[in-house]
């Protein structure tokens, strides 16, 4: 029941920000990576609509070596908005742009943790959700999407 919960929510959710796009005239335009080690990967880095921007989720890879970083939730949180950053500054964004995030933790018992990292990036406090899971891909202990908004 929950997976099919979760691919209604999805579902609704892509049809809403299509059919949005589609009624303003706004063309759809799936970013390519900047990366070339993952122009394989069956998502996009950055999703354009209008002048909402959707991140795809992030987390504390060294993009040289393509391994997570040593040094537990902080080295991997510092990391993943580090990512975040790379992403956004390719597409001429900025972290003051951001108006949403969701955070995934492996363990919720890292949320102060991850908090304290987050408002140093963060100062202009966009919306967020956060909560925990049982795992993360590549055995990461952190994951963070967001929507930028550029006017």
């Amino acid at each position: 029941m929950k997976r099919l919960y979760f691919f209604l929510v999805v579902f609704i959710s892509g049809s809403v920000w299509s059919s949005y796009a589609q009624e303003e005239g706004q063309q759809i335009i799936f970013h390519k990576t900047h990366e070339l080690k993952k122009e394989q990967a069956p998502f996009s880095d950055i999703v354009e609509v209008g002048k909402l921007y959707f991140l795809s989720g992030q987390i504390g890879l060294d993009h040289t070596t393509r391994q997570l970083v040593d040094g537990g939730i902080e080295a991997e949180m510092k990391q993943t908005l580090e990512n975040i950053k790379a992403v956004l500054t390719h597409h001429q964004l900025s972290m003051n742009q951001v108006v949403k995030c969701t955070v995934i933790l492996k363990n919720i018992d890292d949320f102060k943790t991850m908090n304290e990292i987050y408002k140093q990036y963060f100062p202009q406090k966009p919306a967020r959700t956060t909560f925990a899971v049982a795992n993360l891909a590549l055995g990461a202990q952190i994951e963070i999407e967001c929507v930028v908004a550029k006017m």
